[in-house]
């Protein structure tokens, strides 16, 4: 085996399959491995380029092959569904991931350090615990209304008005049904101090990170936002430019076309929806604050607040890969330019 060999690997959790063509017969192979025996066989292997979907675990083995001299690429699961011919199973998957290595327009995703997936799995036990306590507070409510109480929309209003007509609703609830309202009020409880745990651990994490601090400084960027941002990007070179870093946000609108004509539509809602909606939600509050910027007020002249956000969270984004990029922090009077302009002002400088 020489380093031109490109294997195909569809991993799994116990079972990982591999495909790949001799470089000098074309002979194809196809082998079906446990994850031991796949470790032994690839570390045997003289460094060639391994390719896998961006699937659970793929990360982990993109690090694990560099470390052996591999060159490990990871393809969106999402591109290499096209390429698969006829009934979908191991070996097909295999094939096709294959084959989509061998188009150079498909976007690679940049392997996570085992720092990046921490902070990321920070914020998603954070979310994880978040949707826990929606779903208790509203089996709460739910509960209560085959009583007869009928809770607000909400959840700090609904509490608050639990706790005040709490003496009324015990006096004609069932004893039963009171040590359940006691036991899910603790399990609330619980619940918000895993939450604030996550919390401030995620904040410790912005406080001790350079690039974390520079995204802080962008307007709309919080800490949860400059956190999930830096372990997204890590060095930012996996994309080409900040539209680019965009566009793989789903921030960017969808279009069709055929016969010449171009139809826009909504946003894409592509990639990770968590940074996504963290950008949205910061684009709100920069909306909503004092002094917005001019160009978004202008904007919201004419076209409807949601757009605006929208637009407002892809200049965030944008930014922020910017900022990460190229090493650079926040400034608020940064005019950009083409790049013709900004090398004739370099040469007359």
């Amino acid at each position: 085996m020489n380093a031109t060999t490109t294997y195909a690997v569809d991993i799994a959790k116990n079972v990982i399959q591999l495909h790949w063509v001799e470089p000098a017969t074309g002979e194809i192979h196809r082998k079906k491995l446990s994850r031991a025996k796949f470790s032994e066989f690839i570390a045997q292997r003289q460094p060639a380029r391994v390719v896998m979907e961006a699937c659970g675990g793929a990360h982990h083995w993109g690090r694990w092959l560099a470390s052996l001299g591999h060159q490990a690429e990871l393809l969106p699961a999402r591109q290499v569904r096209a390429f698969v011919r006829g009934n979908k199973d191991d070996a097909a998957d295999a094939r096709a991931i294959w084959l989509a290595a061998q188009q150079s327009d498909i976007r690679r995703v940049p392997v996570k350090t085992d720092e990046q997936q921490a902070v990321l799995s920070l914020h998603r036990m954070r979310t994880h615990w978040m949707s826990v306590c929606t779903a208790t507070i509203n089996a709460l409510r739910s509960l209560l209304y085959e009583f007869g109480v009928v809770l607000p929309v909400g959840k700090q209003i609904a509490l608050k008005a639990l706790a005040a007509q709490r003496a009324d609703i015990d006096g004609r609830l069932p004893a039963s049904m009171v040590r359940l309202i006691d036991a899910q009020l603790q399990a609330l409880k619980e619940v918000e101090h895993n939450v604030k745990v996550f919390e401030d651990e995620i904040a410790v994490v912005q406080k001790s990170q350079d690039t974390s601090k520079r995204l802080r400084q962008v307007p709309g960027i919080g800490v949860l936002g400059a956190t999930a941002l830096a372990a997204v990007l890590g060095d930012g070179s996996g994309w080409r430019n900040g539209r680019e870093f965009a566009c793989c946000l789903g921030l960017t609108p969808r279009h069709t076309g055929t016969g010449g004509k171009v139809r826009m539509g909504s946003i894409s809602k592509r990639g990770d929806p968590y940074v996504r909606t963290l950008l949205a939600s910061g684009a709100r509050s920069v909306l909503a604050s004092p002094h917005p910027p001019q160009w978004a007020t202008q904007l919201l002249a004419r076209r409807p607040v949601n757009v605006v956000v929208m637009a407002l969270a892809n200049k965030m984004a944008r930014t922020a890969w910017a900022l990460v990029a190229h090493g650079r922090g926040f400034d608020k009077q940064w005019q950009s330019m083409p790049p013709l302009q900004a090398l004739a002002g370099v040469s007359t400088s």
